[in-house]
């Protein structure tokens, strides 16, 4: 891949970093969309199991914004180097 001379290449990783973070955020929602219809629908179709299913549902949307977190993190530390 050819990179014109003018372009820095800390600009490349630093809008590489913006995408990642979009993309941990993006995903982060649609993950925990997902587990929350699945968890209402699971409610609905077994009333009595109810607790056991939110509880899950709940370590699960945990786990995914842990790792949205990091995936976040991870994207403002290349974001933020200034070349070091």
């Amino acid at each position: 891949m050819n990179i014109p001379a003018d372009t820095n290449v800390m600009d490349l990783a630093r809008f590489g970093a913006a995408l990642g973070a979009g993309a941990a955020a993006i995903g982060a929602g649609l993950g925990i969309g997902r587990i929350g219809a699945s968890a209402n629908e699971g409610i609905a179709r077994q009333p009595e199991a109810a607790s056991d299913i939110r509880g899950g549902s709940i370590i699960l949307a945990a786990l995914i914004e842990g790792v949205a977190l990091f995936a976040v993190v991870i994207t403002l530390l290349i974001a933020l180097n200034e070349g070091k």
